[in-house]
């Protein structure tokens, strides 16, 4: 029974570890893009709009195809004066009520309309291709938002661990205020001093484990995960790779830029919009068959010969020739919204060039930061080597090992958010180009 017990302890002791491990999951952050990718609700959004334009293309295709129309209609005629004399001819005599069943069948066909349904095909096709770089420009926009979150969540990481560092080391420096002052050799202020120290970077270490908690979640969110998933993330400042020279994301973002390709696509759909005005002024041309059941019986179904059927065969050739002079203005018009498109790719283009020269400029400088924080981490390292060195020979003061101590510490976190920051860099530069995954 004793035995049993214990089990049963060591269990529930294991529970909440166990419930705990299963909400965990290990992200990469190529693994976190594709999370975001496949769980976004803005692309579904996107693809959504591509359907429809595609949907819209159908519809377009359909108005080439024939027109048919059915019709019947029932008539009945009362003749109160159903006697007709006209002079020089024998009376004619009608009946008192007639009835008549007639229907109507038709279809039509155009055979030339000025190309104008060509055209309608073609800037639907054209607009169609724009709703799909829409949809990669939001894989863009989503991919940046895993990263940006996952470096968030990186540098609260790093930070969180290099806190613990420090505290561990305060701890044991208040532990050694406190023999030396055992010992008469350290006053009562110098371990107030290092108490102080410790509870103020508690503090910190709270602030950042709410803040962790925070942007876990958003991460959660964002990947479509549980929203008690704790992610464990790996270290993605390799992913930064060496800077190439500015013309090389110049001439890539000047081509692959989503924007200034939509421009690009919709100054084509205006060379078709043009056509399709200016072929207003050209005749259309069309056939048609047309089905008529006369039946003046008054029978629903009537005997033989009762009724007739006449098929009409038909050809329209129609010109409105006031467009002649009518349609000069509508063209100019079109002409004009195209050469806007000119006007904005020209001031995109502006934009691109400048955004890509400032993100580029903006990883250099992240890049650099991560050498001169090196550098200081082993100036403040060998900084806090020798005032540690000092206090235990009460040469220094206790604030001298506590200023030294601290900005060691501080350098070892502004390095690791400078490799977050160079990472979030990079790809804020890969993302003016276009294209994040390269």
């Amino acid at each position: 029974m004793i035995h049993k017990t214990i089990k049963l302890s060591c269990f529930a002791l294991l529970l909440p570890g166990m419930l705990y491990a299963q909400n965990v999951k290990k992200l990469t952050i190529q693994e976190a893009i594709q999370l975001g990718v496949e769980n976004s609700k803005n692309l579904k959004l996107s693809q959504n709009k591509i359907e429809q334009n595609l949907a819209q293309l159908e519809i377009v295709k359909d108005e080439a195809l024939p027109t048919a129309s059915v019709s019947a209609m029932y008539t009945h005629a009362e003749i109160p004066t159903n006697k007709l004399t006209i002079p020089g001819f024998d009376p004619i005599n009608l009946p008192k009520r007639a009835d008549a069943y007639i229907g109507i069948a038709s279809v039509q066909q155009l055979v030339y309309g000025g190309g104008k349904l060509k055209y309608a095909r073609e800037s639907t096709k054209l607009l169609a291709d724009v709703a799909r770089l829409d949809l990669d420009k939001v894989k863009e926009e989503v991919t940046f938002a895993a990263v940006d979150t996952y470096y968030s969540l990186y540098k609260l990481s790093q930070s969180h661990m290099v806190v613990d560092q420090n505290l561990a080391s305060i701890a044991s420096q208040l532990k050694q205020a406190e023999r030396f002052f055992e010992q008469g050799i350290v006053t009562k202020n110098d371990v107030l001093r290092f108490q102080l120290q410790q509870s103020n970077v508690t503090l910190t270490k709270l602030e950042i484990e709410g803040n962790q908690r925070i942007v876990n979640y958003n991460l959660d969110v964002l990947l479509g995960l549980p929203e008690d998933t704790q992610i464990e993330i790996s270290d993605p400042a390799g992913d930064a790779a060496a800077v190439a020279p500015l013309t090389n994301y110049l001439d890539q973002g000047l081509t692959t830029r989503q924007e200034l390709r939509q421009l690009d696509i919709r100054n084509r759909a205006a060379d078709f919009d043009i056509k399709s005005v200016k072929a207003n002024t050209l005749p259309t041309f069309s056939l048609g068959v047309d089905v008529y059941y006369i039946n003046p019986t008054g029978n629903f179904i009537p005997s033989n010969h009762q009724y007739i059927v006449p098929v009409t065969f038909g050809a329209t050739l129609s010109w409105n020739i006031g467009t002649l002079w009518t349609n000069k203005n509508k063209v100019s018009k079109a002409k004009i919204q195209q050469e806007e498109f000119g006007i904005q790719k020209t001031i995109q283009s502006d934009n691109v060039k400048t955004e890509i020269n400032r993100n580029y400029q903006n990883y250099q400088v992240a890049k650099n930061k991560i050498m001169v924080l090196e550098t200081s981490i082993a100036q403040a390292t060998e900084n806090d080597r020798l005032y540690a060195s000092r206090y235990k020979n009460n040469v220094a003061s206790v604030t001298d090992r506590i200023d030294a101590e601290t900005l060691l510490f501080q350098a070892k976190i502004n390095l690791e958010i400078a490799k977050a920051d160079a990472g979030i860099a990079y790809y804020t530069l890969l993302k003016s180009t276009g294209k994040i995954s390269q």
